[in-house]
């Protein structure tokens, strides 16, 4: 398994990361075998976030990890907060200290390697963010920080209030749905990729060294499903399997190596607890596709090049 500096830091990490939002379909002895899965196959690092599941998600974890071979120092174990679901975004001071402290309960565990703020909220006082940040730090609740689903002005206005240097921001990116590259590409002309909607969100990151977490890496549109052996998306597919047969390795795998291809530092969160399904997703974490095999999955995506 690639590893991957997180930040401009000396922390290293799985290029592959778990991530536990359905974690809590699982019993925690099914749970425990998606840990020792990802472990084995080289994935170091646990994404969560205290909505995942109500809470239950994290419930499923703590009582898993208990179960398994592995230890937390062997873990990096992040969260996200700050939405209270279906009500608002709360980054008051009092709500993000709750957060953390009800996410280290839940897991088991007495800090977490990182923090982010969950998706940005129009009402932020940070003041109170940074007064969070420092009481998390010096309590020794969390040890890094960063942010999810942030545009560039979002993270340097967070950046420039906190004292904590900003290392992660979580973004959806996958095969099916490239709007932070293909603008780029597009630039100078008035079709529908060349519309920025994110502000240059990855070139910013590359210019300011922070790691890019790619979250729903097999979906397409926000929850639509996956594009792995859907019918919609037959090119896409025959291509998939190509370079799969190739590799020897799965479709996931190859759609994971895509998106590590790409030299803008990205970590790829998978979501699935299907231990198979962990351990072949995670092989692409060991392939390095050229770049021809790179523009020709972004081809049979349905893009196209200026």
């Amino acid at each position: 398994m690639k590893q991957l500096y997180i930040g401009e830091t000396n922390w290293q990490a799985s290029a592959v990361a778990l991530g536990i939002m359905r974690m809590n379909s699982l019993t925690p002895d099914k749970a425990a075998k998606a840990i020792d899965t990802a472990y084995d196959s080289g994935i170091n690092y646990i994404d969560s976030a205290d909505i995942y599941g109500d809470g239950d998600s994290e419930k499923v974890f703590g009582e898993a990890l208990k179960k398994t071979a592995v230890k937390r120092e062997d873990l990096y174990i992040q969260s996200k907060g700050g939405i209270i679901s279906g009500q608002r975004y709360d980054f008051s001071k009092q709500h993000l200290i709750d957060a953390v402290d009800g996410s280290l309960k839940r897991l088991g565990v007495d800090y977490l390697d990182s923090f982010l703020l969950h998706r940005p909220d129009p009402l932020m006082e940070l003041d109170e963010v940074a007064e969070a940040f420092d009481e998390l730090q010096k309590d020794g609740k969390v040890r890094h920080f960063g942010v999810s689903n942030f545009n560039p002005q979002q993270y340097q206005l967070v950046q420039e209030s906190v004292d904590q240097r900003l290392m992660i921001n979580q973004l959806q990116f996958s095969i099916m749905h490239t709007g932070m590259i293909d603008f780029g590409m597009h630039t100078n002309m008035t079709d529908p990729r060349s519309i920025n909607h994110d502000g240059g969100i990855i070139e910013f990151s590359r210019r300011m060294g922070v790691t890019i977490q790619a979250w729903s890496p097999f979906q397409y549109g926000m929850f639509a499903g996956t594009f792995i052996n859907n019918d919609k998306f037959p090119e896409l597919n025959q291509k998939l399997q190509e370079l799969a047969d190739k590799y020897k390795v799965s479709k996931n795998a190859i759609a994971t190596a895509w998106i590590l291809r790409h030299p803008a530092n990205i970590q790829v969160i998978i979501g699935t607890m299907n231990p198979e399904h962990i351990a072949d997703s995670a092989k692409g974490g060991d392939i390095d596709l050229t770049k021809q095999e790179w523009y020709d999955i972004y081809f049979a995506a349905g893009n196209d090049l200026p």
